[in-house]
């Protein structure tokens, strides 16, 4: 038998829940979870957690291979090592002592399938007793005491010559049971390298990793979008729909300013056979006026922050379709946790900074309530 086991906590001091916190629209630790899934060489998939709200995360996701384990309290503290709570599995589970025990780390969401079936395979071989995941290296590298130490600085090669070294990324480990009881360590015996490609270096440890591996997401593990595979389209309204200003009559009714150009691209969008819908944090009849006027098909109002990403994620499920499939158009903070999930995002050109930066988000010339929803629609859906 081939065990996956995954060990999460619930206490991370760095990123709250980071565990369960949604990465490109999904919790972060079901990413490994659904590689493993779909990997034919594992058998069994274990969470191990302290916590009833990554439970409740992992349930959810109705998994077909995977399993809770509930870790005591004593192997789930800061001090805790990863060893601790994988002794604790294996010594109160009947496990055989050539079962195959692969350590994965929730952190490492890059892993693919592939990854998991090509080490498992290359140490099916029998050539090595445990393996762990490297990648390459080419940095040059000093000591403390200034003298180089993986080069000649007085014959430095070119950077493309430079064979380096492999650093531990961290994303799995591969051993057997009765090896991980005998030495109280994942790795032991012959130890092999299974190399993965330069971009799974990177770890969600502190809060500035998780923008880079959402980036790093989009670019290797979520599906390429493109105009053709769009079946929803989302906006936002204030600042995107309009133009930002708060206007008010003399009898002190909020009025909003809508650009017409902007109605028919719903109605473009329409005609292809694409859904649309509203996402906005204010909750008025105005909108609800303009949305009944435009024949948009979903209309989801009082989505404050993260709000807006649950609300597509239901309409998604409604529709059968996933956010990858969607595309969506926003302009501030309370925008960012959908635009980084969705398979194409915009943004006005006066959208703030944070959104601006949002790796591959298309920036429109135009500005909100300008005629910005248009372009994005002509430009990059139609």
């Amino acid at each position: 038998m081939t065990l996956a086991f995954i060990p999460v906590r619930g206490g991370s001091k760095s990123i709250p829940l980071k565990n369960i916190r949604l990465l490109c629209g999904k919790p972060l630790v079901c990413w490994n979870i659904e590689a493993l899934e779909a990997c034919p060489l594992v058998d069994r998939i274990v969470v191990a957690t302290d916590s009833d709200r990554i439970e409740e995360a992992v349930v959810a996701g109705h998994y077909a291979k995977t399993e809770i384990y509930h870790r005591s309290p004593k192997n789930a503290q800061d001090t805790s090592s990863t060893e601790s709570v994988m002794l604790e599995y294996i010594e109160n589970m009947p496990l055989a002592d050539d079962d195959i025990f692969m350590l994965v780390q929730a952190t490492s969401p890059l892993t693919a399938t592939t990854h998991f079936q090509e080490a498992l395979t290359t140490y099916a071989s029998g050539s090595y007793d445990s393996m762990l995941t490297c990648v390459p290296f080419t940095r040059f590298l000093w000591n403390k005491d200034g003298s180089s130490k993986n080069y000649d600085y007085r014959h430095r090669p070119r950077r493309q010559d430079f064979e380096g070294e492999m650093m531990e990324n961290g994303a799995f480990y591969i051993s057997t049971v009765g090896a991980i009881k005998e030495s109280g360590n994942r790795l032991s015996g012959r130890i092999g390298i299974y190399a993965m490609p330069p971009y799974t270096a990177t770890e969600i440890d502190e809060p500035d990793d998780w923008p880079v591996i959402e980036a790093l997401m989009r670019k290797y593990r979520l599906p390429s979008a493109t105009s053709s595979t769009i079946k929803l389209f989302l906006s936002d309204v204030d600042g995107v729909l309009t133009d930002a200003g708060m206007y008010y009559s003399e009898q002190g009714d909020e009025l909003k300013k809508f650009n017409t150009h902007d109605g028919m691209g719903f109605n473009i969008l329409s005609q292809h056979g694409i859904k649309t819908g509203i996402i906005t944090s204010e909750d008025t009849a105005m909108v609800a006026r303009r949305a009944k006027k435009l024949h948009i098909d979903f209309l989801r109002q009082g989505q404050k922050y993260g709000g807006k990403l649950q609300a597509a994620i239901e309409i998604c499920r409604e529709l059968g379709i996933t956010l990858a499939e969607t595309a969506y158009i926003g302009d501030d903070i309370n925008c960012y946790e959908l635009l980084s999930a969705v398979g194409i995002a915009a943004c006005p050109s006066d959208a703030v900074g944070k959104v601006k930066a949002i790796p591959g988000i298309h920036i429109m010339s135009l500005k909100g309530g300008e005629g910005a929803v248009r372009e994005f629609i002509e430009t990059c859906i139609i």
